[in-house]
């Protein structure tokens, strides 16, 4: 029987610096057990690396493998086995995928699906990539400088965004069809407001093209403009 359950553990950005380069796959993946005393022996630690590396499709000759000698995918999926050591609830992951190659980043989206959905994970995943938004996750919620600017399900946002910011980075995704060129109608103009002293106001308010005096002085509060889609926005409903 598995012990109870840690509430929370991370998924780190990159895998080769959020790895120790001086411990192998085996004490890297062990590391939070024997942290936690979780198991009295040595045996029972293993076999549990064991398991974690089977579950997240690493092979047993990986077991004293150090991070250099193993490529971008293989390093994250050692970071997904420590992360699930401790059999947690909810896992935060930070742009877990963005430092690996295209290829390999839907094996590894892939792999934390299929976790999600064995073990009854529940993931904040955290990421500029919005194609991989779009894959992985039930609702989304789009920040901009630190604030939250629209929340709603996954296929809502893509069908209808309601805010500026939403918009204009829905149609900054690249199209990957031969031939096509791809045009982007809203450039985004304007400074960006310091995140450190915002002035008062819509923090989008000088990027934003269909922005009003009231924008630039009362910051938007976020409200549900449609069922289940929330907005931050003087002028949702009115464009």
């Amino acid at each position: 029987m598995l012990p109870l359950r840690k509430q929370m553990q991370n998924i780190f950005q990159d895998p080769y610096s959020s790895l120790n380069p001086r411990m192998t796959v085996s004490q890297l993946i062990a590391e939070p057990l024997k942290i936690h005393k979780y198991y009295k022996t040595s045996a029972q630690t293993a076999a549990r690396v064991a398991e974690l590396m089977e579950a997240v499709g690493l092979a047993e000759r990986y077991v004293n493998t150090y991070p250099h000698e193993m490529d971008g995918g293989r390093r994250q999926r050692v970071g997904i086995a420590r992360a699930l050591a401790l059999n947690p609830r909810f896992i935060v992951c930070d742009e877990p995928v963005s430092a690996l190659d295209v290829s390999i980043q839907a094996q590894v989206l892939n792999l934390m699906m299929e976790l999600q959905d064995r073990l009854g994970l529940t993931y904040i995943f955290i990421t500029h990539n919005l194609s991989v938004v779009k894959h992985i996750s039930d609702d989304i919620a789009v920040m901009y400088l630190g604030q939250m600017v629209e929340k709603t399900p996954s296929d809502e946002l893509f069908a209808n965004p309601l805010h500026p910011y939403t918009q204009a980075l829905l149609k900054a995704i690249p199209i990957p069809a031969m031939g096509y060129k791809n045009k982007i109608t809203n450039v985004l103009k304007g400074e960006l407001t310091s995140p450190i002293e915002p002035k008062p106001g819509c923090r989008f308010a000088p990027r934003c093209p269909y922005a009003v005096e009231r924008c630039t002085c009362e910051n938007p509060r976020l409200v549900e403009a449609e069922p289940n889609h929330f907005v931050a926005c003087h002028l949702v409903g009115q464009r």
